[in-house]
Parts: C-alpha cells; sequence; structure tokens
C-alpha cells in the first residue's frame, strides 16, 4: 500500500545547536528526511535553530524557521501554516522533548496534527525508565536489577538494598547527562543529587551496575505492515560503563555467537513492537555477559533515529533516515528501492564484506580541569569512521583521521612508555586508551591482565597482537630493500601507514610509498555496496584496500572497482571530525562547494572520514571517498583520478594544513594560491605587509623559547596575548598579565606543541571586535557581512554573540573596516573567501588576524541575508566567474545575533569563564527587530560575565 495521499504538508523539528551529545547526525537525519519527503511532493515545514546547517538551507525545506525550539515557536508556525503530521524523530532527544511538550499542552490535538514516525506512548514508554522496566519484564526481557527514584531519600534506600558498584540514569536526557557509575558510597550522595536536578521530571533509575558486560546496539527500521528490519548491529570494543558515545565501536559484531545473535534480533524486534504500533526507526541497546552463557540483559530503546543512525547509514550505505521518513508517510519498506543497488528493495537486511571502527574525538584541553576519565556521560564532541577489509585495517584507518598527531597504532615513537601510567590509563578508561592498550603489549604487560583491567574481550586484544607482531618482524630488517614484499604488502593489508613502516626501518615516509609503488603494492578502492558485491551498486561510494595480486593472463592484476572517467574533476578535502573550534559549519561550506563545482560542469570527488555529515553523504559528491584527510590517503587519491585540482579552503584547519604538501607535490591548489595561505598564517610576514598597506595592528613580538618570550614582554608591556601558529579554535591561546604567568604558559605550550612559533601580542584592553567576511576574485572584492561581537576583545570569536550588522560602530571605524578588508584581500591575491578580525580602541580599527579561506561565520551570514555565499566563492575559486557577475541582495530587517552555546553541563567543576581560547560546541541564531528588544539587552548587559584572562 503506498504512501498516505491525506498528508500534504509536513513539519520537522530539528534538533538545535550543536551540544556534547547531540551534534550533526541529527543535521545529517534531518536533511535526509527533507529530501525523501519533498520527493513526494509533500510541503514541508522545518524549525531549527541552528544557522550552521545544511538542513536550514532556504532551498531544503519549503518554509524554514530559524527560531528556538519552544512551543510558542510551535504555535506560531501552526498559525500561519495548514499542517497535517509532525516527524519529531530526527532531530534527536530535544525535538523528542519538545513533541512531548507540545502533547502534553494540547497543541497538536488543538491544530489537528497527526504524529508520524512514532506515537507518543512510545517515547513516554522508552523515556520513563520505570514504564520501560515494568514493560520488558510483562514481554519477558531481561533487565538488570533497578529501580527508580523521585527523591533523595528514596535512591538513598534503594543503593543500600543492591550495594554498590550502581548506575544512576537521569529521565528525559540526551548523551548520558547526569548517569554515572557509582563504585563507593562516599560518591553517591552528591551523583545521585546531580542526577535528580539534571533530568526534567527529577527521576533517576538505579541500576545494579554490569561492569565487563560487552555493549551492542542494534537499528530497527519497521513499516506499517509490521515488516521490521535489523540494518546494522554495532558492537562496543569498550565493555558496558562507557556511553556508547565515547565507545569505540565495530560492525559487524566481531564477538557474538550466532545463536546469541538471533536471540538479540528476536527480543529486539518483540521490544520495537511492544512499544507501540508506529512506522519509523528504532535504536536498541543490550549487555551481553562474556561469558559461555551469553545473557542478554535489555538497556534501552530510543524509538528515533539515533546517533548511531548516521554512523550505521554510513556503514552498510543504506540511508535509514531516509527510508525511516518514507515509512512513517505510509510507504511499506517493499514498496522502496535500495538507494545503492537501485534493483532491489529497502526490505532488506545489509550484508558487510568489510569491517567498520568508529574511534570517537574528544577536546578535554578546552575544559581544563575537567575529568577526563570516559563513563556513563557522553564527553566526546565528534567522531571518525574507519572502513577496512579486516579489523585491523579499519582501525588504523580511525586512528589516522583523528587528528591528534598519531599515525595509526604504534610505530610513530609518541606511545606512552612509563608502566604506572600505562596501568593507571587502562584502569581508569582514557581518550587515548586506544592507544595505550598497543604500548601495553609492546611494555609485556599479557593479554590476561590488560582483558582483567579493561575487560575488552580477547579477540580485540589479539588483533593488537596480531600488530605488535607484525611490528617487530618489519623492525628485525634493517633496510627497506631488505624487507620482503610479502611483509610490507601484509603491513600495508593491516593498516599501516607509509611513515609507521618508515619509523619502523629508520627511512623516510616518500622512500616507502617509492618501493611499494615499484612492488605494485597499491591502494585499490571499493564498492560500498550494502550486499557485499551480490548485486550490481550504482552509487560511487568507496574505501580502500589492499589486495594480494591475482595472475590474470599472466599478469598480476587486483580488482580496482573505483572507474575513473575523463571528465574534468575536482577534489574538496572535508574536514574531518568535528572539534571546537572546526565544528559542523565547514561541512556545509564543504557541501556548497561540491553542489558549485557540479554546476560548473566537474565531476566533484568528496574525501573525508566523519560519518555525522552531509558531505559523507553518498548523493552529495559524484564519488565519495570515505577515506581518512591524511597525506597518504589523499595523494593516492589525486594520483589515480588525476584532478584538475584540490579545493582546500572550505574543509577549516584540517584540509588547509595539507595546502603545502599538495603545492609541494605539485597539485594545484584551487583559489587562494598555498603561498597566500601560508603569508596569513606567518605573523612576521603578515605584518610587514600590514606595514606596508599602511593598516594597524597591535606591537607583537615571535619567540620559540621562554627566554625569548621574557625579552618581548619587556617591549610590548602587559597584557599580552600568547598564541601559537597554526592552531584552530584559538588552541593554547591565553592573555597573561605577568611575567610569571607568560613563563608557565609559554612551557605549557611548546610541551604540548613542540618546535611552534609564538606570538606574542600588546592586548588591546577594553577594545570592542568586530569580522568581517568577503569574497575576492583577485581584483575585485565585496564583502559579505561586517559582524560586531558584543562581548569585548579578548573573547575567542567563536565564543562571542555576534550581531549582523554591527550596533555600535561609526560611520568612521566602518569605513576603515572595509578599506582594511579590501586591501588585505587584494594583497594576499585572495580567489575565494576571506575573513579578517578587528579590534577597534580609540576610533582606530587594528588588524587582529585575517584568514583567506571559508569561517565559521560564513553560514551564519548566508542565514542571515538569504544568500549562498559558499555557492558564488567556489565558483570564483574555480575560475568559472568574476564577483562583478553576481547580483547581490542580501536580506535582513533588523539584526540576527550569533548566539554561541556551549556544554559545560558535561563537565560540572570546569571553569566557565571565557578567553581566547574557544570552548563552544555549537551556535543558534536569533532575529530582533531592533536594539531595543529584551533578549538583546540582556546579552549586552552580560557581555563581560566570563571574560576571563
Amino acid at each position: 500500500m503506498p504512501k498516505n495521499n491525506s498528508i500534504k504538508s509536513i513539519l520537522i523539528i530539528g534538533s538545535g545547536p550543536i551540544i556534547i551529545g547531540q551534534a550533526c547526525e541529527f543535521d545529517y537525519s534531518g536533511t535526509q528526511a527533507i529530501r525523501s519527503i519533498r520527493e513526494e511532493g509533500i510541503e514541508v515545514v522545518l524549525i531549527n535553530s541552528n544557522p550552521a546547517t545544511i538542513m536550514t538551507d532556504p532551498q531544503m525545506a519549503d518554509h524554514i524557521y530559524l527560531k528556538p525550539l519552544t512551543t510558542k515557536s510551535i504555535i506560531e508556525i501552526l498559525k500561519k501554516h495548514d499542517i497535517d503530521a509532525v516527524l519529531p524523530t530526527m532531530g534527536g532527544q530535544t525535538a523528542l522533548n519538545l513533541c512531548i511538550e507540545a502533547d502534553e499542552k494540547g497543541i497538536w490535538e488543538d491544530f489537528g496534527v497527526e504524529l508520524i514516525g512514532v506515537d507518543i506512548n512510545a517515547i513516554n514508554i522508552t523515556e520513563d525508565r520505570e514504564q520501560f522496566r515494568e514493560l520488558m519484564l510483562k514481554i519477558g526481557i531481561g533487565m538488570a536489577p533497578q529501580a527508580t527514584a523521585t527523591s533523595f531519600l528514596k535512591g538513598k534506600e534503594i543503593a543500600q538494598e543492591f550495594g554498590f558498584p550502581l548506575v544512576i540514569r537521569a529521565s528525559y536526557t540526551l548523551g548520558g547527562a547526569g548517569a554515572s557509575i557509582v563504585h563507593k558510597k562516599e560518591d553517591f550522595d552528591e551523583l545521585l543529587s546531580r542526577g535528580l536536578e539534571i533530568s526534567p521530571i527529577h527521576e533517576v533509575m538505579i541500576d545494579k551496575a554490569l561492569i565487563g558486560w560487552k555493549e551492542y546496539e542494534l537499528e530497527l527500521l519497521r513499516d506499517k505492515n509490521d515488516n521490521v528490519v535489523i540494518i546494522c548491529a554495532i558492537e562496543n570494543m569498550d565493555p558496558m560503563g562507557i556511553h556508547t558515545g565515547d565507545s569505540i565501536t565495530v560492525a559487524p559484531a566481531m564477538t557474538l555467537s550466532d545463536t546469541t545473535y538471533q536471540r538479540m534480533r528476536d527480543m529486539a524486534i518483540h521490544m520495537m513492537r511492544s512499544i507501540g504500533d508506529f512506522a519509523g526507526g528504532c535504536n536498541v541497546q543490550f549487555a551481553v555477559s562474556p561469558d559461555e552463557k551469553e545473557d542478554i540483559i535489555a538497556i534501552e530503546i530510543n524509538p528515533r533515529v539515533s546517533r548511531s543512525s548516521a554512523l550505521a547509514s554510513k556503514a552498510t550505505g543504506y540511508p535509514i533516515a531516509k527510508i525511516a521518513s518514507k515509512l512513517a508517510i505510509g510507504y511499506s519498506l517493499d514498496e522502496l528501492e535500495n538507494q545503492i543497488t537501485k534493483t532491489t528493495s529497502a526490505l532488506f537486511e545489509p550484508t558487510l564484506d568489510y569491517v567498520i571502527v568508529k574511534i570517537p574525538r574528544w577536546n578535554f584541553d578546552k575544559f581544563e580541569g575537567s575529568d577526563r576519565t570516559l563513563g556513563l556521560q557522553m564527553k566526546s564532541v565528534g567522531e571518525v569512521m574507519g572502513i577496512g577489509r579486516c579489523f585491523q585495517e579499519a582501525l588504523h584507518k580511525a586512528c589516522q583521521s583523528l587528528e591528534v598527531s598519531r599515525n595509526g597504532i604504534g610505530a610513530d615513537g609518541k606511545g606512552v612508555k612509563d608502566y604506572a601510567t600505562i596501568i593507571s590509563k587502562l584502569q581508569n578508561a582514557s581518550w587515548d586508551r586506544v592507544f595505550v592498550i598497543y604500548d601495553a603489549i609492546q611494555m609485556g604487560i599479557p593479554l590476561k591482565r590488560i582483558h582483567e583491567i579493561t575487560k575488552i574481550d580477547m579477540w580485540f586484544l589479539k588483533q593488537y597482537e596480531g600488530l605488535y607482531f607484525l611490528e617487530n618482524e618489519i623492525t628485525s630488517y634493517n633496510s627497506l630493500e631488505a624487507l620482503p614484499k610479502e611483509l610490507l604488502l601484509e603491513a600495508k593489508q593491516k593498516g599501516f601507514a607509509d611513515r609507521q613502516i618508515a619509523h619502523m626501518i629508520g627511512c623516510w615516509e616518500s622512500e616507502v610509498h617509492k618501493k611499494r609503488r615499484e612492488l605494485n603494492i597499491n591502494r585499490v578502492y571499493k564498492l560500498v555496496d550494502t550486499c557485499a558485491a551480490e548485486f550490481k551498486a550504482e552509487t560511487p561510494y568507496y574505501y580502500s584496500t589492499f589486495e594480494s595480486n591475482m595472475i590474470v593472463d599472466g599478469k598480476a592484476y587486483s580488482e580496482n572497482e573505483s572507474v575513473v572517467s575523463d571528465k574534468k574533476k575536482v577534489v574538496v578535502l572535508g574536514s574531518g571530525p568535528n572539534r571546537i573550534g572546526q565544528g559542523i559549519e565547514f561541512d556545509y561550506c564543504c557541501v556548497h562547494g561540491v553542489l558549485a563545482a557540479k554546476e560548473c560542469g566537474y565531476e566533484t570527488i568528496m574525501i573525508n572520514c566523519n560519518p555525522e555529515t552531509v558531505s559523507t553523504d553518498f548523493d552529495i559528491a559524484d564519488k565519495l571517498y570515505f577515506e581518512p584527510v591524511f597525506w597518504e590517503h589523499i595523494w593516492d587519491i589525486i594520483q589515480l583520478e588525476k584532478p584538475e585540482g584540490v579545493i582546500v579552503q572550505l574543509g577549516g584547519q584540517t584540509a588547509l594544513k595539507l595546502a603545502e604538501k599538495l603545492s609541494k607535490y605539485g597539485v594545484k591548489i584551487i583559489g587562494t594560491s598555498f603561498e597566500a595561505l601560508d603569508l596569513a598564517e606567518d605573523r612576521g610576514h603578515f605584518s610587514e605587509l600590514l606595514t606596508k598597506l599602511e593598516i594597524p595592528f597591535p606591537r607583537f613580538g615571535t619567540a620559540t623559547s621562554a627566554d625569548e618570550a621574557a625579552a618581548i614582554a619587556d617591549e610590548l608591556d602587559f597584557p599580552i596575548l600568547v598564541r601559537p601558529s597554526y592552531v584552530l579554535g584559538g588552541q593554547g591561546m591565553k592573555i597573561v598579565i605577568n611575567k610569571d604567568d607568560l613563563e608557565n604558559h609559554v612551557i605549557d605550550i611548546l610541551r604540548k606543541i613542540p618546535n611552534n612559533v609564538l606570538l606574542l601580542d600588546h592586548y588591546l584592553d577594553g577594545a570592542i571586535e568586530a569580522e568581517a567576511d568577503a569574497i575576492c576574485d583577485g581584483e575585485n572584492v565585496y564583502i559579505i557581512g561586517i559582524m560586531e561581537h558584543i562581548e569585548p576583545c579578548g573573547v575567542h570569536s567563536g565564543d562571542s554573540n555576534a550581531t549582523l550588522p554591527p550596533f555600535n560602530l561609526g560611520e568612521f571605524v566602518m569605513q576603515q573596516i572595509k578599506d582594511h578588508t579590501k586591501k588585505i584581500a587584494l594583497a594576499l591575491e585572495t580567489k575565494g573567501l576571506i575573513n579578517i578580525q578587528f579590534a577597534i580602541k580609540d576610533d582606530i580599527v587594528y588588524i587582529i588576524e585575517a584568514n583567506p579561506r571559508a569561517s565559521r561565520t560564513v553560514p551564519f551570514i548566508s542565514k542571515a541575508y538569504n544568500e549562498p555565499y559558499v555557492n558564488f566563492a567556489t565558483k570564483v575559486m574555480l575560475g568559472e566567474n568574476k564577483v562583478t557577475d553576481f547580483d547581490f541582495n542580501p536580506q535582513l530587517e533588523g539584526f540576527a545575533i550569533k548566539q554561541p552555546v556551549f556544554s559545560f553541563n558535561k563537565f560540572p567543576n570546569v571553569n566557565k569563564n571565557l578567553g581566547p581560547e574557544m570552548k563552544s560546541t555549537g551556535e543558534s541564531i536569533l532575529f530582533i527587530e531592533s536594539l531595543k528588544d529584551d533578549e538583546f539587552y540582556e546579552l549586552y548587559s552580560r557581555r563581560k560575565m566570563y571574560l576571563s584572562k
């Protein structure tokens, strides 16, 4: 039976700003849902307050409301539009909670709006842990011993009955907020109070802790005919006790017997059917005992597209959100086509002939004094995914994607060598435990001991051990020439990077690369096809691996499924994992860059490793290489595809850092040249340029040691802003007010980032900060937006509330900003986007820095003015258009304010003061008609509250 034709208009609720526990995977899901529903001729109305996402682009939905996610906003929208149904399952916990609130207030009923994709009962049952527990017991699904507490006293009674260790989980929260494992009685009171406080209904579930049990997730889809498919089974390498968002996860499940997996499938389907009669997606989490019995216990069920749905979609090639949306409007699975093969139906379960490994990305350095131990409360800000033919290869590729200055597992000289530190990191799960396991094996700590401490399944530890044995064998050869071809091939098949192999033997990375090319040990590219090559795939979604050569007609041959066309091509480098300072806004820019290059007739090639994003959706670029944004992988793709050039200025600092090597290897950088990009980063040369242009800048000096810094301080006068070169999000930036502070900070930076050149600026105390974004074609400059920060100079631009247009800058200052922007853009020979930051004191406009690339604020300005600026800029980069070719027509009544959003609630004891180092995880947009608006008045009155030096 086809779709429900009575539905003509659907409201989709987005997830709002990026926070820890709810990141851009919901932008990906929401974007897919909008596209999927509009394909059916149904009008889509979207509410979401996040300006940095593709989801809120003008061309995505029919009507977009960049408004706060409140029932007040919902009522405003329902009064304007005749909406038939609401789909709340694409916006994470935020959307579900808003949906419940609207239901409780009778809003859906008042306006005759039907709930699709889920039902209220299902949400309530799964969110209210007591109801969920009762239902599971009724249908015969095992649960850990647990009880609900709605008061402090009741919680104490439960703890007394169960004994320790215990798990506290807060109801109606996301990302494990308020959850914790309590090992000791003396910690219980504080953690119980926190859980009760964080829960919006002040309720917690207290469980007997299943320490050391294995954890699994299943992603399910169900249609209205009650057909259920399991899209993906994901195994957590980390055992119970670490939030799934902070766990290293693997698909398919590796250490589960087939009979137990079948039991788990049946239980998941039974659970989904029991919570309500709805068509859509569902995520179910289980714990399995680590013994021969393999007892299965249900942890929770989420009747929505989950954080893991994006991962499962990218892992399998099955677009869960896209299909879930179709099911919500009445289609059945057998009526829909497999989006990859185009010949089989969606009523099938994907088969993987490869392994995926997801590793979270943390940003603890931004939360000074935070508890870095991983537990039930999610702390990661992003994630990466590696695809390989075996676990070891996928693990290595995921590690190479993280951008934490590691080249993979071991073999880079950066391992921990202190026994006590290794044991501590194994006992208290740390962000780098994925590397420390290898260090422990290298030190000679027995696998059995590592297993006892970490409870990680022995199968995974043996995989690590295999890598260690291989490294030992390779290290025994004293030259590259002596290394047997079979061993080099095995190292590549197990994911070791060329630079790791070079480290083992003591030669250059380029020599290893040259040697393997000579030996015909080359990457081949395989399709992610959902069906283990049983059917022909139509979608160009690739990962790389190494194959043993087959002999065909006497010639060595390995199958490369990536067919290279003779079209003119362009590569867009993605921004890798989300982190503070480089988030979803750069993915937004990459997607628009790809779409603009397509419009110009290029075959577009996307390289990225972030499973949460729209850029890694398989139907955005003409070809998607799901690979680490890591030199070796990029260079091999470029050698295969031979593109006209590479766009680096849309992928943030990640892509920008590769510009020098690309340029050195003769690859054309499309748009602004590497020399200009480098000149802007090199403070000394950039200041010489500013002097020549007669543009003022704060007095500064550069230093490579604490002694040099002290000498410069004598000339500059305090306060001084100290910052390292070539970093993002203001990493390591600090305002110091005396020599002791200066010495301590310089030593600390150089310990964390050795051999860095430090920039010391005289800090303009009390200055106003502003920034401008512009497009330049080398001859003409168009300023797309000038923003004034509400907070004073000294708070990182990413953490500042900023108004567009400025609210407090006179004509004289505005003219200086315009003149400086144009002069600098032309002097740097910018082709594409440029962002310039200013400090204004005594009506003089000083330059803080210039970045000739896409900035964090470009999506915000694009949404505020309703203009596709990245599209225009990409066409300028490609040389297809001049700035003067575009008919710019910005539209904004009143002001738009960019409001940063923080995730400090995940780190209760952290100093919340703001300074030059960025700490916000996301942003929302607020439109006001005038400066008399109460919200603006409140922001302005608090502008100095959190400023710290």
